[in-house]
């Protein structure tokens, strides 16, 4: 798989053939300059098991091959270079060392992946399954690095590791950025970096990207120099261009006022930065890395960027919580006043435009008091950014799993860990989704004592939770349906077959049936069932849909799909090991629920698009 190959010991006294044995004309391997010796041995062709037995031939290759050495560091280099960036200082590192840690690394983190499908098929992943990874004995990044191997592999194979790498990694790398965001928040306020802030929240709803403050500060940095040169342009001996701007506030409001001059020319004249009045309700609007790849975000986010290079040009923004509409605002009168009117206010949405207080009234189209004109913290920043998402998380409908809901709801809580309306959602969250039982027993425990007058929610969620528990107790084992039982005999199609509904037209593919509807009489009511020409007494079928939907189709409304292709549904790793190019194959957990289905996957495969061909 994505292990590395081990290292060893060495095979034998010979080594590998012809390693130390003289050429023709009398000269060996071990005859060559060392550095034509570490140039032939660092050679890619070659695998750490042949640099291990090489080593033990003799003095000189053993020399050549020390741990602490270029071959080894060559190696490593050549196996994961991506974790070389974690070497700051290369002087000392025992090479081989690092390379055994990182193999063994490799085959700790594909024994755990191996194991979670077998240990959590029928249930969300519990809190406490992700117990053995917090405990490993190995550096984490060795780890990350091979689940991200697992997760690069090429093809349409191994979808099971795939997907359980992702909830593995998923959840290491989130637990890491909590913990970046708690430092972050209990450091002083003027240590607390806007820029940082929007980062730790874009990189905990996206813990997959390659998303870190370097990188998103060197892009800011990039738009701040071509504001540098626009105001070079226009003021040679502007404070601002000095190599240290910054550093110091510049003085003049009319030599501020050109510095917010050059950076809306620069923002949305020459990069053409806008708001996206178009699509604003896309959470990718929320997210600064992609605000500056798309060029575009809301007020708030705006905001950030805007108010960022701002201060390290020496003007001093400040962010204002404005209602419907975040807003900047720029001292015109005495620094520190509390009068409204001595500020200027920015709309970095509206493409820097410079408001009054009444222009700001008319942007929102009613008048607020004069606390909404106020300065506000950075941490007051990142919860209307998470509050946000927390919006965006419940408007969502095809996102069955809630996960930007789930995830903003961890991001507020790690900032107001007390606040019972939010805890009340995540336990609401939870239950509905029907996962981490034990977590929402702990989160109604926490919200009772800290508001009693909810102890009849309360009581109402501990009482079906508590259910929910002694229902999984009981379950017996996996239910295995046959196909060859009587009572099956109706049922046509099979597991991995890629299907289209007839009526609403969706391609999906099958991850289990019932000889009749198993639903209730009230989803049977609400779906309209008994319009069917067969009514509930048909086999319906679980599908994974293309939108990311998980729905239940009675047989009569599916057929084979004359084209099929692969599903893009987030859990079809759950459920399948891999994707043929026609139809999916059942992973071991699937099979032992449906062993009878791969046979008639395959005769219908033939059957259907093989003649179809012909």
């Amino acid at each position: 798989m994505a292990a590395a190959e081990s290292p060893g010991p060495a095979a034998g006294p010979g080594g590998p053939r012809g390693a130390a044995e003289p050429e023709a004309d009398g000269m060996g391997l071990t005859d060559l300059p060392g550095e034509l010796l570490e140039l032939i041995l660092c050679c890619d062709v070659l695998g750490a098991a042949d640099i291990g037995r090489v080593s033990c031939t003799c003095r000189r290759l053993r020399e050549a091959c020390q741990p602490r050495g270029k071959v080894w560091r060559e190696r490593f280099r050549l196996r994961w270079p991506s974790l070389l960036k974690y070497y700051s200082h290369t002087d000392g590192v025992s090479w081989l060392e690092e390379y055994k840690a990182r193999h063994n690394a490799g085959l700790e983190a594909q024994r755990i992946v191996a194991s979670f499908s077998k240990r959590f098929f029928s249930e969300h992943v519990p809190c406490d399954g992700f117990s053995d990874i917090e405990t490993l004995g190995c550096p984490s990044h060795f780890f990350e690095d091979e689940l991200m191997c697992i997760l690069n592999m090429e093809g349409r194979k191994g979808l099971t590791w795939k997907y359980y790498a992702k909830k593995i990694l998923y959840f290491l790398r989130q637990q890491n950025i909590l913990k970046n965001l708690k430092e972050y928040l209990q450091r002083p306020t003027d240590r607390q970096s806007f820029l940082e802030g929007a980062v730790l929240i874009d990189q905990y709803c996206n813990p997959l990207s390659d998303i870190c403050l370097k990188s998103v500060q060197a892009q800011v940095d990039d738009i701040t120099d071509k504001v540098r040169k626009v105001l070079r342009m226009r003021n040679p001996r502007h404070p601002s261009l000095a190599a240290k701007a910054g550093e110091v506030l510049v003085p003049e409001v009319e030599l501020q006022r050109q510095v917010l001059d050059a950076m809306n020319c620069v923002l949305y004249e020459q990069l053409k930065y806008k708001g996206n009045e178009l699509d604003y309700y896309n959470s990718l609007n929320s997210y600064i890395h992609q605000v500056l790849i798309r060029r575009t975000g809301i007020p708030i986010s705006l905001s950030v960027l805007y108010l960022t290079i701002a201060r390290q040009l020496g003007v001093r923004l400040e962010p204002v919580n404005f209602p419907s509409h975040f807003l900047l605002r720029w001292c015109q009168g005495k620094e520190g006043s509390t009068d409204i009117f001595d500020y200027t206010y920015i709309d970095a949405f509206g493409k820097g435009k410079q408001l009054t207080v009444k222009e700001c009234e008319y942007l929102i189209g009613h008048h607020v008091t004069e606390e909404f004109y106020g300065v506000v913290t950075s941490k007051e920043v990142l919860q209307r950014m998470v509050g946000n998402l927390l919006n965006l998380g419940k408007r969502e409908s095809t996102d069955q799993s809630y996960q930007l809901l789930r995830d903003s709801l961890d991001l507020y809580l790690a900032m107001y860990p007390d606040n019972v309306q939010h805890l009340m959602l995540q336990a609401r969250l939870y239950f509905h989704l029907g996962i981490w039982p034990e977590k929402v027993l702990d989160i109604l425990q926490h919200i009772q004592a800290l508001d009693p007058s909810q102890h009849g929610a309360v009581g109402y969620l501990v009482q079906h939770t508590l259910e929910h528990i002694e229902r999984r107790k009981e379950e017996v084992g996996p239910e295995v349906k046959h196909r060859s039982d009587e009572k099956h005999k109706e049922v046509c199609f099979s597991i991995g077959l890629i299907m289209k509904h007839k009526r609403y037209g969706y391609n999906c593919v099958i991850y289990g049936w019932d000889p009749a509807c198993m639903m209730g009489h009230e989803w049977i009511r609400n779906m309209n069932v008994h319009s069917l020409p067969h009514g509930p007494h048909q086999p319906f079928y679980n599908v994974l849909v293309e939108d990311g939907s998980c729905r239940y189709a009675a047989q009569e409304n599916l057929e084979y799909n004359s084209e099929p292709r692969e599903i893009p549904h987030p859990d079809i790793g759950r459920y399948f090991s891999e994707f043929t190019g026609i139809h999916y194959l059942a992973n071991t957990e699937l099979e032992i629920r449906y062993p009878e289905d791969l046979e008639l996957t395959r005769a219908t495969v033939q059957k259907i698009y093989s003649s179809g061909k012909e």
